[in-house]
């Protein structure tokens, strides 16, 4: 935040200052008492397990210069600063959000999709550098709380700025879009993902779409014209809709696609234009992320030949198909997070991978499916089996959990590729250790709650 009192917060919120100075300059915005960077707001939200204002003594002990509260009629015993009353401190923090995002008069770019939001925020802040001092989301402060958290992170020596908006429940994005007003927008795709708390694919797409809320005449949807979902989706009245992807009716659309050492190899058409584009992150499901950030790039006049350049820079960031090569051996580490789009797309990743080593999947369960989980997770093993039919094998599955237990039987059922199937981590990385050999490339995928990361790190291991 730049040039900002405790006083603009107090109108802002139409709070009521219970004691401290209003004079007082506020520069970050925190919700957790032990990381204060100083100068900070406070904000204390209650959660189902703790409630922020047991710690608002503790974050004025740790550097903070101010602090919301909603439970507290005066100081309580050791608080020294600036302390403001509100009536429901989340709400206070949505529309300091708000009120800072008039401030600026940066244009804001918004991506969402079931998948791939954060690998295109990075690739669109990529492309966008060639030409911007560029503000990213920081971390994955893509929800109603970490917006205007990302929000008050941008300076006025920003040029433009990319935020990750991301949902999981009916209501949600309309709240965050609210308070992001982007400029234009990215829909990289509608998968699955949360269809538990949505129901559908279409009340997920109806859902996403709300990311055009804030935005104002003349904004552009940037939207995969390759997803099924989308493919028909156009902007709001009074703003336009631009089209990436595979398909030769795409705006922005990727031609001579190859895999010379492993990495996409494709030449970027766009009418008369045609860029050269290599990347250094795998899988066509990034040439897809590549497209669309070429194409905000263009958008936003920055030349495309300078955005290949950059885009040529990226190698993709911690526990997204995060390469390492320990042991004679090649492991993939995208154990993030996972849905069902995600994995086909990096076993799709996985059977382009350079060399004579046998491709091996590590696959754990994919959490918050609903009803369909079953049927879900068994499409990943009809993906694998069609696959093979096209000649693409995979030489050894195996698979971690109760649902992800469907991939291994619907494989087991319809081919001859060996598979060991396990509720327990341990016990399918002891058979996963007895069959490893040099040159082997092993793709390590689940949910975050399945913790597979720790498969990779005992893999990795010197």
């Amino acid at each position: 935040m730049d040039h900002i009192t405790v006083r603009h917060i107090v109108e802002a919120v139409s709070g009521t200052l219970l004691c401290g100075d209003a004079d007082t300059e506020l520069k970050h915005i925190s919700i957790d008492s032990r990381s204060m960077r100083g100068a900070d707001l406070f904000v204390p939200l209650i959660g189902e397990k703790s409630d922020g204002h047991r710690f608002l003594v503790q974050a004025m002990d740790n550097g903070a210069a101010a602090a919301l509260t909603s439970e507290h009629e005066a100081a309580p015993e050791g608080f020294h600063g600036a302390l403001i009353q509100v009536k429901d401190t989340k709400l206070a923090l949505q529309t300091i959000g708000r009120c800072l995002r008039a401030r600026l008069s940066i244009p804001l770019v918004g991506i969402t999709g079931s998948v791939g939001k954060t690998t295109t925020r990075e690739m669109v802040a990529a492309a966008l550098s060639a030409k911007y001092k560029t503000f990213k989301t920081p971390a994955n402060h893509n929800s109603q709380i970490g917006v205007p958290l990302t929000i008050s992170e941008i300076s006025e020596n920003d040029e433009i700025g990319v935020l990750e908006l991301g949902m999981s429940e009916p209501g949600e994005m309309a709240v965050i879009a609210e308070i992001a007003a982007v400029d234009s927008a990215v829909m990289t795709n509608i998968g699955v993902t949360h269809i538990e708390n949505l129901g559908s694919r279409e009340n997920i797409l109806k859902e996403k779409l709300h990311i055009q809320d804030g935005m104002k005449a003349g904004g552009i949807l940037f939207v995969n014209g390759d997803n099924d979902m989308l493919s028909t989706v156009h902007a709001k009245a009074g703003c336009h809709t631009v089209r990436y992807g595979l398909g030769a009716d795409n705006d922005y659309r990727a031609e001579d696609l190859s895999y010379p050492d492993g990495f996409p190899s494709f030449t970027m058409v766009h009418g008369e234009v045609r860029v050269p584009v290599k990347l250094t992150v795998m899988g066509e499901h990034n040439v897809m992320n590549a497209l669309a950030a070429l194409a905000v790039a263009d958008a936003y006049g920055v030349p495309l030949a300078d955005a290949a350049e950059k885009l040529l820079e990226f190698g993709g960031f911690k526990n997204r198909q995060q390469i390492y090569h320990k042991n004679g051996y090649t492991i993939v580490d995208d154990t993030y997070n996972a849905s069902p789009d995600s994995i086909t797309s990096n076993l799709h990743a996985l059977f382009d991978y350079p060399g004579n080593g046998r491709r091996i999947a590590v696959l754990a369960d994919v959490l918050e499916l609903g009803k369909d989980s079953g049927k879900l997770h068994e499409g990943i093993g009809q993906f694998i089996i069609e696959e093979q039919n096209k000649g693409r094998r995979l030489d050894y599955l195996f698979t971690v959990g109760k649902e992800a237990a469907h991939i291994s039987d619907y494989v087991k059922a319809h081919s001859d590729i060996p598979v060991f199937s396990a509720e327990s981590k341990d016990e399918v990385m002891k058979e996963l250790e007895t069959k490893l050999q040099k040159e082997d490339w092993v793709l390590v995928k689940g949910s975050r709650g399945m913790k597979m990361d720790e498969v990779v790190k005992r893999l990795i291991k010197e």
